[in-house]
């Protein structure tokens, strides 16, 4: 069995799969189930005054048969006193002293309110701290969340405030709103974060109803923009998550967010820098006991590849991960189609004759059987063929020998300065 261990800026936690700051942490009796389940660590229902929520609060988009691809809510922070949620939290570290509780923080953008709720929280023996920086809907229209998450400067001072009265680690959470997650999350750590935490929810319209014309969800016929998660975010999550990971700046631990249902994703998310995630609309979707799988499924994967300890994963595909410009632009791989297991449905012939480039034949055999085929010559390796076929090994992309040697766009530009300097230098 291998160590699924690991330590976030000195939290420590007994396996990678934290619950995220959401509806499924609201309460003591929640996250005791969840521990019970076997999550390791969980983030706290952000804590701050104690506001009114609306109803209904939650809408989901399914695709393809598959329920809950994407899940948007616009529900708030806690509704219950901040006294309650701390003695729930007390117990349930009590209960509970070995995984870990992190407490997610909003107050409005004042020193001495940061400094107040700070020692209030590590009082109750929290294991750390995530500022809420994220929060997309009512909130932000309050001044807070993602309205100043937006603001690399008020990240730093606002970080920096909290980090005056802190004794325990501080997590920053980000809003992936914003045009360069790295701005905030290099602001992030110039005010003393121990670690981020990325992303919080995005900016969505779930949609409208044909029928009434009120948006989905709405309000007693009115609406308002919610926070996207799910599945269908992922895509966005791992890309800002790696962008941060490679940043130079950026030196800090990552808990990653967004999407994460399986254990699979957890291992995408390390690889590219995260040294755990968190996971919310998949525990909504199907229950605490999911834990179960992502725990067994990573344990099994890990001994599959003989690696003896989780944290081995973290940052090990973020060297392979760079700029379109250091792409080497002589790569070449082309698509090639296996006649005995296509089924000879034509999605390829379709998707490549339509909206690719035309490369692939529709030929007949001596025996006057159809079948296809791909003019290697023409074909740019676009993968829009495998993409679209339904048959898994019906169509390999595969590398063929280069004609050139390997030149990104970067060398490519350089080389051709160069050249011109030379000439230059040369009529001189």
């Amino acid at each position: 069995m291998a160590d699924l261990r690991i330590n976030l800026a000195g939290i420590k936690s007994p396996n990678p799969f934290w619950l995220a700051s959401a509806p499924p942490t609201n309460s003591g009796y929640q996250v005791q189930r969840a521990f019970e389940a076997g999550w390791g660590g969980a983030v706290w229902k952000t804590l701050g005054d104690p506001i009114l929520n609306v109803t209904s609060r939650f809408s989901a988009i399914s695709f393809n048969g598959q329920r809950v691809a994407g899940f948007n809510n616009i529900e708030l922070i806690t509704d219950r006193p901040l006294d309650v949620n701390l003695k729930e939290i007390y117990e349930t570290k009590k209960k509970y002293p070995n995984h870990a509780i992190i407490a997610s923080l909003m107050v409005e953008p004042n020193q001495e309110k940061w400094h107040e709720i700070v020692k209030r929280v590590e009082d109750v023996g929290v294991d750390g701290l995530e500022l809420n920086f994220g929060c997309p809907h009512g909130m932000a229209e309050r001044g807070m969340g993602s309205a100043y998450g937006q603001v690399p400067e008020l990240v730093e001072k606002q970080t920096y405030w909290v980090k005056e009265a802190a004794k325990t680690p501080v997590i920053v959470k980000l809003t992936p709103n914003i045009t360069d997650i790295t701005a905030t999350a290099e602001a992030a750590a110039n005010g003393g974060a121990d670690a981020i935490s990325m992303i919080n929810t995005i900016n969505s319209l779930m949609g409208v109803d044909l029928d009434t014309w009120n948006t989905i969800p709405h309000v007693a016929g009115k609406g308002a923009h919610g926070g996207y998660c799910g599945p269908a975010v992922k895509p966005i999550a791992l890309n800002m998550v790696a962008e941060c990971a490679r940043h130079p700046n950026i030196n800090i631990p990552i808990s990653g967010i967004g999407g994460i249902s399986n254990w699979q994703d957890a291992v995408e998310y390390m690889l590219m820098g995260a040294t755990g995630v968190q996971v919310c609309t998949a525990a909504m979707h199907h229950g605490f006991r999911i834990v179960e799988d992502m725990n067994d499924g990573l344990n099994n994967y890990l001994d599959s590849k003989g690696i003896a300890a989780v944290t081995d994963l973290i940052g090990k595909s973020v060297p392979k991960y760079s700029d379109w410009s250091e792409l080497d632009l002589n790569y070449n791989i082309v698509a090639r189609i296996n006649t005995d297991v296509c089924i000879n449905c034509n999605k390829c012939h379709i998707a490549c004759e339509d909206t690719s480039h035309q490369c692939i034949d529709m030929l007949t055999d001596a025996l006057g059987k159809s079948y296809l085929k791909v003019r290697e010559e023409d074909c740019v390796g676009c993968n829009l063929c495998s993409i679209v076929c339904p048959v898994d090994g019906a169509i390999d992309m595969v590398e063929v020998p280069r004609e050139l040697p390997p030149m990104t766009w970067n060398e490519r530009q350089a080389a051709l300065n160069a050249s011109v300097e030379c000439k230059a230098d040369a009529r001189k």
